[in-house]
């Protein structure tokens, strides 16, 4: 086979995986339930990244709240009454299906913070005026952390 064919086999090969991620992700959004979810960021800009907002999003929990602070559990994320909410379904802790979450006063909050990534342009939305809150919209999947779909300040 020429050098040139064998680009091109590469060529079609690294644009067949694109789009068969690009795929995966359309169809989770539009399979996989969504929740608007209350955030708080956590660090706005990371050069080797991009740009891009780092949340952390609370959630509602039925897990003890008994324990030191902070108090760190593992659970399920499920949507209720139409909010994030984190069950303990006594699956094992190492489980792909499990986050967790950490207790600080009265509030959860999932660990491992989620990353919305910005268009070159745009303003940064983590910057949020006095008395406003910083909301996102959320895939909720089966196994691993939510996926952000949109930012807004409400």
């Amino acid at each position: 086979m020429k050098p040139a064919y064998r680009g091109i086999a590469v060529a079609v090969l690294q644009c067949l995986i694109a789009l068969s991620v690009y795929g995966k992700y359309t169809l989770d959004r539009e399979r996989l339930p969504r929740v608007w979810a209350k955030a708080a960021p956590v660090d706005p800009n990371l050069p080797i990244r991009g740009r891009y907002v780092s949340i952390r999003l609370e959630v509602d929990s039925a897990l003890s709240s008994d324990g030191p602070q902070p108090y760190t559990r593992a659970g399920h994320l499920t949507i209720r009454d139409g909010r994030l909410f984190v069950a303990d379904d006594g699956a094992p802790w190492n489980s792909s299906a499990h986050v967790q979450i950490v207790r600080s006063g009265d509030r959860w909050t999932l660990m491992e913070p989620v990353a919305f990534f910005l268009p070159e342009h745009a303003s940064d939305p983590s910057r949020v005026p006095a008395g406003k809150q910083l909301w996102v919209e959320v895939s909720v999947s089966p196994k691993g952390p939510p996926r952000p779909i949109r930012l807004e300040v409400r």
